[in-house]
Order: structure tokens, then C-alpha cells, then sequence
């Protein structure tokens, strides 16, 4: 992953990631984190701006069949990939479950973080717009933001005034290696996903 992202849903782990622009050129980031066992996400964009989601795998995971496409404003479209995954995002976005079984709830975070993201996590375009924010892990590759090295528990790795304020944009986010208790959900037996751009 190039930016990082400062915050995301946590479906369980692994990785693949959605790199999305919109129709006046900012980049948003998605990352999809992917296991196994085939699962169905269908994207709807309900953002006034057509959208591009692209994917890419991480940790040598195989690339999806289809690495990306155009989703136009109120259009959606479904893609298969294995199931145990994680998003993170700069757009206002909502992740729902489909059927599976166990902690299958819906997270959402209907505000756009790159909005709030602090100078010293902007990345900026040419022009000088905000495109996406680093995670304070990406930013400053330090232990204690990354928790790793002395910070690699969550005794010794605990929110910073960065992850808090991602958690304040969004609830339900995950917004630190550490942050299980509020945005873990576990749901088995291969339910399918329904990610929306602007809820």
C-alpha cells in the first residue's frame, strides 16, 4: 500500500486493496484484506461523482480477476473475492454483511477523514488539495505508531492523539493496530459484502 490509511473496518485479516478516484481526480484509498474462501462484494456509489475502484493485493495474495473498474453516480457492481478482509478509506463509506453467521453487523463512517486529517498526514496533490491522509504509522514510521519493536502490545501500544481523532470521525473504524474491542467483528460462514460510497 502506498498512503496508508488512517482508519478502517476490520473484517478478520490478510490483504487486498481498492484504490479509488474520483470524477475530479482526488484519490481515495481502499483496502481489502482477503483470505481463502470465495465471497461476493458488491460496490454501490452513491456519491454525486463517478468513481474508479481499482484493486491490488499485498503479501504476494493473488490479484482479483477483475483489478478495477468504473462505477458511475447511483451505480453498483459486484465482484467475487475471498472473504476475510479489511477496508480502509478516505471516503464516506458503509460496509454491510450479506447472510453469514455470528458478529455480522454493518459499519459505516459517513464522513469524508481527509477533511479533518492533520497537515503533517496530508498528502497533497499537485495543485495543493488534500488526496488522502497517512496514517501516523506511514507518516513518521515510529514504534509507537506503527506498534511495533517495545510497542508491539496493546499495553505499551495504546491510541494516539492521531488514532483518536480518526475515531472520533469514526466510530466503528479501526483506527490503530490495537483497536480490536470497538471495530473487530468476526462473521463466518462466508457471507458476502455490500460496500456503499457515500452512505
Amino acid at each position: 500500500m502506498v498512503y496508508g490509511s488512517p482508519t478502517s473496518f476490520c473484517y478478520l485479516q490478510e490483504r487486498f486493496c481498492f484504490h479509488v478516484l474520483d470524477g475530479d481526480k482526488e484519490y481515495d484509498l481502499y483496502m481489502l484484506h482477503a483470505g481463502a474462501h470465495s465471497a461476493r462484494i458488491t460496490f454501490t456509489n452513491n456519491c454525486l461523482n463517478t468513481v474508479w475502484p481499482g484493486t491490488l493485493t499485498a503479501d504476494q495474495q493473488p490479484q482479483l480477476l477483475n483489478t478495477g473498474f468504473e462505477l458511475s453516480s447511483k451505480a453498483f457492481k459486484s465482484v467475487d473475492a475471498p472473504p476475510l478482509w479489511k477496508d480502509g478509506f478516505n471516503l464516506p463509506i458503509s460496509v454491510a454483511t450479506q447472510g453469514g453467521s455470528g458478529d455480522c453487523r454493518a459499519s459505516s463512517c459517513p464522513t469524508n477523514v481527509t477533511m479533518a486529517c492533520p497537515t503533517e498526514l496530508q498528502m497533497k496533490g499537485s495543485d495543493g488539495r488534500v488526496l488522502a491522509c497517512k496514517s501516523a504509522c506511514t507518516a513518521f514510521n515510529k514504534p509507537n505508531y506503527c506498534c511495533t519493536g517495545t510497542f508491539n502490545t496493546p499495553q505499551t501500544c495504546p491510541p494516539t492523539d492521531y488514532s483518536r481523532l480518526f475515531k472520533q470521525q469514526c466510530r466503528q473504524a479501526y483506527s490503530y493496530a490495537y483497536d480490536d474491542p470497538d471495530s473487530t467483528f468476526t462473521c463466518s460462514g462466508r457471507p458476502d459484502y455490500l460496500i456503499t460510497f457515500c452512505p
